[in-house]
């Protein structure tokens, strides 16, 4: 089978593009889930769709292919492309257009027959001629009204098709934006590509990003169908892949949230299992699959639910790992008269804490959380200037204490005084 760069499932692709973009440090026998073969086909796609962006590093253990996107300096998100690049036989290719020219030159709906015997008439010139029945033009026909590209109305018993309005009224500053910040933006990046009036890519978008979070762009078509979900207040079946333990496990959730980290740009789902009767997350790189299923009825009351933990939800943990229901966390900042910008700093971030002031240049952070341990990487931004810190979960205050250690180990740094050795 020659090689081709389209595909018809993004799944397997979207893997490679993450290693070649997240991990680019493997080198080609380090990628052993599929075969080396697959590895060769998986990268060519790759390059012919990012070649601009595509850099190798040679290395003992070999050559290293990656990804690299200055995301600064990108003003559109260059792995949409992988979105645009969907595989079709000749049927679904000649029908496209066929089917296209149809409605476009008619002035009226038309019925299922009569596009069927204008596609034959169409095809009457070839020899031999290639015929489709009516279950396969229905199918395409339903297929483009699920997409929006074709609508259809029943007068009586009969359907009638036609092409709808194409109405141009959205502001394509608006829509640049959205396609780059937005969850699903790959739907801005459609609408773009249709205006015949823009200009080159890389002035078309007037915006620049300090930080520019592009690869959750990989994981639209899964956000997508839990946002519809959600719309439908539905269950769904996820396919989750733990990649700590390599392998794949399902569940039966009610999707309630999509929560975005604003210091990564990863995305989570935040959903109820009832199997396990508890609140739980998933990011949503590592969800395979998702299946809409059967409709939740205690949908909104789980919906209220998730709204009051959001008051001891500091990340996207809902649940304590030493079993504790809820857990304190506390420290006290010292900083200077120069330094008053420490003081906004917390206020600005504390998210569901709270902020005591003890007096001009000292204050108190305080928080009762499910899970404690995500405040740590935060805290740590204040070391120097904590004087005192408390976690009710004894393991975390070891952890974040002996890390201190271990830092001043490291750098030589006693622990009284502060100066070097």
């Amino acid at each position: 089978m020659s090689y081709s760069e389209l595909i018809k499932n993004i799944n397997t692709i979207r893997e490679y593009m993450r290693d070649f973009y997240v991990f680019g440090f493997k080198s080609r026998e380090q990628f052993d889930s599929k075969s080396l073969r697959s590895y060769d086909d998986e990268r060519r796609r790759v390059e012919s769709w990012l070649g601009d962006y595509m850099q190798f590093r040679q290395t003992a253990e070999g050559k290293n292919v990656f990804i690299s996107i200055d995301s600064r300096k990108v003003n559109k998100n260059p792995l949409y492309r992988a979105w645009k690049t969907k595989s079709f036989t000749d049927g679904d290719i000649t029908l496209h257009f066929i089917i296209m020219d149809i409605l476009e030159s008619s002035e009226e709906p038309l019925t299922l027959k009569s596009i069927t015997q204008n596609i034959d008439r169409y095809l009457s010139v070839f020899e031999p001629p290639r015929l489709f029945d009516e279950s396969t033009v229905r199918k395409k026909l339903n297929e483009y009204i699920s997409e929006g590209i074709i609508e259809k109305k029943k007068i009586g018993k009969t359907i009638y098709y036609s092409k709808p309005e194409c109405t141009e009224c959205y502001d394509p500053s608006v829509i640049s934006f959205f396609s780059e910040i937005s969850p699903c933006g790959v739907i801005g990046s459609f609408l773009l590509d249709r205006d015949e009036n823009k200009k080159s890519e890389d002035n078309c978008n007037p915006f620049l990003f300090k930080h520019h979070y592009i690869t959750s762009s990989l994981d639209s078509e899964i956000v997508y169908m839990l946002l519809q979900a959600m719309q439908e207040k539905r269950y769904v079946d996820i396919q989750s892949f733990n990649r700590n333990k390599k392998r794949t496990r399902s569940l039966h959730v009610v999707p309630l949230k999509l929560y975005i980290s604003v210091q990564s740009g990863r995305q989570y789902l935040m959903a109820y299992h009832p199997k396990g009767k508890k609140m739980i997350s998933f990011r949503t790189d590592n969800i395979v699959k998702v299946v809409t299923a059967e409709e939740a009825e205690d949908f909104h009351a789980l919906r209220v639910t998730l709204d009051n933990m959001k008051n001891h939800i500091w990340g996207v943990s809902t649940r304590s790992v030493s079993g504790q229901r809820m857990e304190h966390v506390e420290f006290t900042l010292y900083y200077n008269d120069s330094e008053k910008h420490i003081l906004q700093r917390l206020e600005r971030e504390k998210r569901c804490g709270s902020v005591e002031r003890i007096d001009a240049n000292t204050c108190r952070f305080s928080a009762d959380v499910y899970d404690a341990g995500e405040l740590i990487p935060w805290i740590r931004t204040f070391i120097c200037r904590i004087t005192d810190i408390y976690f009710s979960d004894y393991e975390k205050e070891k952890l974040f204490k002996d890390d201190l250690e271990e830092m001043y180990r490291i750098y030589r740094i006693e622990e009284k005084g502060g100066e070097p050795k």
